[in-house]
């Protein structure tokens, strides 16, 4: 009985992890910490590119992501991604308490993400949840662990 149980369960995991995106490409909002404009492309299979223009400080962020995208739910468009990337942002230090007032920053450095997506059938539609925390390595340097969104994409 174990063995016929773990066999349907990998099974599942297997087909799961076969299954394509939903999509070839989506661009929509992104809402959280920093809101902006998402766009998501994938390259073949699970992979998929991801950039991100969002705002925040009064300035912005280039952000572009690799992500790796995993079937395993029995929920038709249901997955789960992770990924890295990089981003290069520009803020202003106005009304912040974590810069120096009147002072501008570029800062460089690394992202990493974490997240579920559903893609609905009925319509071209995809919502994701995601955290993307980033650790800045040039301009004003440090952790940023609270980069957590909701996406809301056209996909075509």
């Amino acid at each position: 009985m174990k063995k016929l149980f773990f066999g349907l369960v990998f099974g599942l995991l297997v087909s799961g992890g076969l299954a394509a995106q939903d999509y070839n490409t989506a661009i929509g909002l992104r809402g959280g910490f920093e809101s902006g404009l998402t766009v998501k492309h994938f390259i073949g299979g699970e992979a998929a590119l991801e950039g991100i223009l969002s705002t925040r400080w009064h300035g912005f962020n280039i952000t572009g992501l690799y992500e790796i995208h995993n079937y395993p739910f029995a929920v038709e468009g249901l997955c789960w991604y992770y990924g890295f990337g990089g981003h290069l942002g520009f803020w202003d230090g106005y009304r912040s308490s974590r810069f120096d007032e009147d002072k501008a920053y570029t800062v460089v450095g690394l992202d990493g993400i974490l997240g579920l997506e559903y893609s609905f059938v009925e319509v071209p539609i995809c919502l994701s949840l995601d955290w993307k925390p980033a650790l800045n390595v040039i301009g004003h340097s440090g952790f940023w662990g609270d980069g957590g969104a909701l996406s809301i994409r056209y996909a075509f």
